[in-house]
């Protein structure tokens, strides 16, 4: 595993405090991958009162969205035909480094790995 990009909804496991979640977190930190948490996924997990994921974040890269790569979700929506712009987030960013994506939504992310063309292997919790 080249490294390890979370989704909102593996967030969300995580302060929820999934086993599955962190099964894979724990095999990730035995494999001394990078954990990567793109800004607008943490956006849209983030309530303010996050004890548990404010730990993990502690652990994380969070990786803003620049101008680059917001035109380059734009373009993945668009070739995909759907909307989600943080899901695209996820799959532009973790497409650039070959990241595995750990995902509550196998089948979107799925949808625009295909799409991009990519060869990212999605996890699902």
């Amino acid at each position: 595993m080249a490294g390890l990009t979370l989704d909102t909804g593996a967030l969300i496991a995580a302060d929820r405090g999934d086993r599955v979640f962190f099964i894979f977190l724990k095999e990730a930190t035995r494999r001394a991958a990078t954990i990567t948490v793109p800004a607008g996924a943490l956006a849209q997990a983030w309530r303010g009162n996050n004890a548990r994921l404010a730990r993990l974040l502690k652990a994380c890269v969070v990786e803003p969205l620049d101008e680059r790569t917001a035109r380059e979700i734009g373009t993945l929506l668009a070739e995909a035909r759907t909307r989600d712009v943080v899901d695209a987030s996820v799959v532009v960013a973790a497409s650039r480094r070959g990241d595995a994506i750990l995902t509550s939504d196998e089948s979107d992310i799925s949808h625009l790995v295909s799409t991009l063309g990519s060869h990212n292997r999605v996890l699902e919790i």
